[in-house]
């Protein structure tokens, strides 16, 4: 029985209490199917009934999990002890100066700062970083940002836009301090300190300056989110004075504005899942007009960067297009005079086992990245007086690894800049010196405490599908555990091409050295595999997502890894749609499932169009308005919709009140319909951040506080809080 505040109470564990949401019969038709949706009066955050809910919601989860509070304050004093909290990044030579961050014990946010290069230095040891210390004071150093001070008096801070002109004289910064992603765009004569009085509200995180510093372009949303227009604003003007330079009125398509890496160039890129649209400008020409480089055609994706080869400005132009009959899905790699981008002639042919992802041309050599085997490959590639040398991949040691391009802001520079990470493999930044092959160890992410990457071990395992495809699945985990089932920490995601590479995580150390094993299942709609992977993962395929999730994770229990009451399953966003939908799928297979803000009410969301992101999102999920195999297929595995009166797996679901990309009504939802429907006494509780948007709360501190209240919940599901 609902009260009055629209909240009832369920019994709980002792004299605990879980909230139940009040029922307000709602109909949804479309295609000729009525669905009743009883929850749908939660979506009004300015509702005071909603907001009690979720308050209450939250006093219950607090209630149910205050036994961990102990475990919790482990975790986060491990997390601390194993930071080094006060450090430097490795500086990055831009111009005439060094640039670098700093973090400080105690503090929140990260201090952004520069320092001299030595004028009499010369060849390589100009570009070879000061080995700057912490303790020690930096000759000339100067504090660009310390967002700490900026972020002061905010529950919530992130930056957005962090733009240096290219004389090293102005700073373009911008700030949101309530997590809905519109930022307030600011500026700073780095010579005198001078905040300037320009000032502009509601922007996309980004700024991009002309040549002469004369001119910045930004980017506004629309209504529903979508960066749709581009504006120039001369420095000195007034808002109202800024010219609107490019607008998008498709809504499928999202709008950015960058600059190619020579800095020849304003690029202005238009693109949808599926199409793209680029326009270009001579950056020392802020006020002339963006001409198009190759116009739009549905399903044909491109990326053009300017490269100098062999004397000659040249278009660089990664695509999909057919190429001899045949859709280069993988893509390829062409290049074009600029003068006549169209004018392509192939570089590097298509290969259905190499998914080439970026090209970063230099003065003189290219930098290609891509992926085969499901990892990330970075090969070099000199430019020679009449064209192109012989390409060379960098090779490690490592059966598992991540690598990619690091910041490399110079056209003209000896060393290429390079991360590597794996999950054992706390981030190295080397120094890779073309002209020699030697690379140079610059940084590694210091682990205190004693960590020693060899008492751990990763491994590449494969789950084989219903339909016979082999699903990756990568493993990290402690060595020397004891035989028999371990518990284990499953995570995936599988949308949007986005591939879940390895990285090391100093917090993950605190489930492995519990005994824990933490598994990511690669599966479709992902792009760790190629665009085909990706395709094979959505619209009308979406459903393989799930089922290789279940597929790895019986795998897993087959083999003996792990077993069904050891497993928990590990998603957000729209991996938080996986996790829903294989909680209704297999939830014999999961003793929980922890889900970070989550798309679990998807049919809801997508078949509105004036919500947040809806009709860009079409053509990942298919356009359920308009089609009814679309729509009879999303509500066919829809976590929210296909809730039914059988047992669940643990769960715990975290939200934000201000997320603007997966919106608070959704998980609360879900969370309302399963304490209605589902049967038996598995815990099911939800969070909600009440000042925060899509990437949770802010601060390492307080995102530190979030993991440790996340694992301590892991590791309590599984019977290892004592661990």
């Amino acid at each position: 029985m609902a009260l009055d505040s629209g909240i009832g109470t369920l019994a709980g564990s002792g004299d605990v209490t879980a909230p139940v949401a009040k029922t307000v019969r709602t109909e949804r038709v479309h295609h000729g199917d009525v669905f009743i949706d009883e929850y749908e009066w939660l979506r009004d955050k300015e509702n005071s009934e909603v907001i009690a809910y979720l308050e209450a919601e939250n006093a219950y989860t607090e209630a149910q999990t205050a036994h961990l509070g102990g475990l919790r304050n482990r975790i986060f004093d491990e997390i601390k002890s194993r930071t080094q909290e006060t450090d430097l990044s490795v500086p990055t030579r831009m111009g005439e100066y060094w640039y670098y961050s700093r973090s400080f014990e105690g503090k929140q946010y990260g201090v952004h700062c520069r320092c001299p290069i030595d004028a009499a230095a010369e060849g390589i040891d100009a570009w070879t970083p000061p080995q700057l210390e912490v303790d020690t004071e930096i000759p000339g150093e100067q504090v660009l940002l310390d967002s700490n001070q900026v972020a002061e008096g905010h529950d919530f801070f992130a930056l957005g836009a962090f733009s240096i002109s290219h004389d090293g004289n102005l700073l373009a910064y911008s700030v949101d301090t309530s997590g809905d992603e519109r930022y307030l765009l600011r500026f700073k004569d780095l010579r005198t300190g001078e905040v300037l009085a320009d000032e502009i509200a509601g922007t996309a995180p980004g700024a991009t300056w002309s040549l002469d510093g004369t001119h910045v372009f930004y980017q506004t949303v629309d209504e529903s989110w979508r960066p749709d227009t581009v504006w120039r604003h001369r420095l000195g003007t007034g808002k109202d004075d800024d010219v609107k330079v490019f607008h998008e009125p498709d809504e499928r398509y999202w709008v950015s504005i960058g600059a190619t890496r020579s800095e020849k160039y304003l690029m202005i890129w238009v693109g949808s899942k599926i199409t793209t649209e680029g326009w270009v400008l001579e950056s020392d020409n802020p006020e002339g007009d963006f001409r198009v480089i190759i116009a739009r055609r549905d399903g044909v994706e491109y990326s053009a960067e300017h490269a100098v080869v062999g004397g000659e400005d040249r278009f660089l132009i990664l695509h999909n297009d057919v190429v001899d009959g045949v859709k280069a899905e993988n893509f390829v790699l062409a290049e074009a005079p600029v003068s006549d981008p169209s004018n392509m002639t192939l570089l590097i042919g298509h290969r259905d086992d190499v998914r080439l992802e970026d090209i970063d041309p230099f003065a003189s050599h290219l930098v290609l990245s891509y992926r085969r085997e499901a990892l990330t490959r970075v090969a070099i590639w000199p430019l020679t007086e009449s064209g192109y040398g012989e390409r060379r991949e960098l090779e490690f040691d490592l059966e598992l690894f991540a690598v990619g391009s690091g910041a490399n802001p110079e056209w003209e520079q000896p060393t290429l800049r390079i991360g590597l990470t794996s999950f054992i493999t706390p981030m190295q930044v080397f120094d890779y010196v073309p002209a020699t092959g030697e690379l140079l160890l610059r940084k590694e992410q210091p682990v205190l405490g004693g960590y020693d990457a060899n008492d751990y071990e990763q491994h590449r395992d494969w789950a084989i599908a219903a339909d016979g495809t082999r699903i990756p699945i990568s493993l990290v985990r402690k060595k020397g555990l004891p035989e028999g089932p371990k518990p284990l920490l499953l995570y995936g995601y599988g949308s949007y091409e986005a591939s879940m590479d390895p990285s090391f995580s100093v917090s993950r150390l605190s489930l492995l050295d519990r005994g824990m094993v933490f598994a990511v299942a690669h599966v479709r709609g992902g792009g760790e595999m190629g665009r085909l992977w990706y395709e094979n993962g959505k619209t009308l395929t979406k459903k393989n997502t799930f089922t290789d999730f279940v597929s790895c994770a019986r795998h897993l229990i087959d083999t003996g890894i792990t077993s069904a009451d050891r497993v928990i399953a590990d998603g957000g966003s729209a991996g938080g749609l996986l996790v829903g939908a294989v909680a209704n799928l297999a939830p014999e297979l999961f003793k929980g499932i922890l889900a970070n803000v989550p798309f679990v009410d998807p049919l809801t969301s997508i078949l509105d169009p004036s919500l947040p992101l809806t009709v860009i999102e079409w053509d990942e999920w298919g356009n359920p308005l308009a089609d009814k195999d679309v729509y009879d297929y999303m509500k066919s595995y829809a976590p929210y919709e296909n809730i039914e009166a059988k047992e669940y797996p643990a769960i715990l679901a975290i939200t934000s009140i201000n997320d603007t990309r997966v919106l608070y009504v959704e998980p609360a939802k879900w969370v309302a319909k399963l304490r209605a429907t589902k049967t038996g006494d598995t815990p099911l509780l939800l969070k909600t951040e009440m000042s925060a948007g899509h990437g949770g709360v802010s601060g390492r501190y307080e995102k530190w506080k979030e993991v440790a209240f996340e694992y301590a919940w892991v590791l309590d599901t599984l019977g290892l809080a004592d661990a």
